[in-house]
Formats: C-alpha cells, structure tokens, sequence
C-alpha cells in the first residue's frame, strides 16, 4: 500500500468513530479534558487492535466474522442510542434537563462496536501479499484518534446551541449508524 491508500484507508475506517465521538460531544456537558483524550485514544487502540486481530484470525474465521459483525454493531449501537433517546424524553419532563452522563464503559461499548469493522479489514489483510500490518494499524489508530477528539469538540460545540435536544439527536445518530453498518452488510457486500 502506498502513503495515500493508507491514508484513505485509515480515514474510512475512522469514519463510525468520528461520528460517534460528535455525539458524545453533543450529549455530555461539562466533558473533561481527560474524557476527550480517553475517548480518542479507546477509539484509536480499539481501531487499531481489532485489524491486528483480524489479521491473525485470517481466512480461516473470517466467515464467522462477517456473518455477525453488522448484527453486534446494530445491537450495540442501538441499545445505546435508545437508553440515550428513553433519557431524553425522560428528562424532557423534568424542568431542568441534565445530559447524558457518558462514563469508561459508554465509551469502550461504543469503540468495540465502531471498530467491527476494522476486524473484517484485519481478515482482508491477511489474504494480500507481503503487506505489513503494524504500519497501517498504526495511521489507523492515530488517524481515528485525533479524529475522535475533533469529533467531540465538534459535538460539544454544537451541543451548547442544541440544548436539551442534544440527547436525543445523539440517541438517534447512534441508532442510524448501527442501522447503517447493518444494512451496508446485509444488502451491499
């Protein structure tokens, strides 16, 4: 692979995290600069750890793989977004709305379930000739890193002008994300 493949590979692969992390943006107040840095660097390992796995896993599971990955990454993404729209219309009732309160096991649900792909990107690997894995786990963990903590500033951004329609905005971009890895694998691969 070339420096521009590589590049574009380690950006596509980072796109269900950057997306993610807006939400978390968008849906927790009074983030910390500790969570910013937590949240990149979970997505950004966890992007780069499960191409390695797929890598050693090989051809010999990758059926298995492909034929759950999308329904993991539906399930978990959509008991997120729904807990985080139920907290919405929940605290849409209350007079003063507080956000989501987004803690280590949030964030670490969210990386595993945005990096199943990145599995399946792993399994492809291993049929290339002479390719060098630890290169492009590394771009792919330092491009979905920083992109995460873009994303979150970005979302916590927005999330000051959204207000209390942050959390359910957030709920439901998770939801469609989850909606989208499943149907991209059901219908088009």
């Amino acid at each position: 692979m070339n420096f521009w493949e590589l590049l574009l590979t380690a950006i596509s692969v980072s796109m269900d995290a950057f997306a993610v992390s807006i939400t978390d943006g968008l849906c927790c107040k009074n983030l910390q600069k500790k969570q910013f840095i937590s949240i990149g660097l979970c997505f950004g390992i966890l992007q780069g750890l499960m191409p390695i796995i797929g890598f050693f896993l090989g051809q010999t599971f990758a059926n298995y793989i492909r034929v759950v990955d999308h329904y993991v990454a539906l399930v978990l993404l959509s008991y997120i977004g729904g807990k985080m729209i139920f907290d919405a219309i929940t605290e849409a009732k209350q007079e003063k709305p507080e956000f989501y309160d987004l803690n280590f096991k949030i964030i670490l649900v969210q990386g595993i379930a945005t990096s199943i792909d990145a599995l399946a990107l792993g399994v492809s690997f291993s049929a290339l000739a002479n390719i060098k894995i630890m290169p492009i786990v590394t771009e792919i963990m330092l491009i979905t890193g920083i992109l995460s903590i873009i994303g979150v500033c970005f979302g916590k951004h927005l999330g000051k002008k959204f207000g209390s329609y942050a959390l359910f905005l957030g709920g439901f971009i998770l939801i469609a994300l989850g909606v989208k890895i499943f149907v991209e694998h059901v219908f088009f691969s």
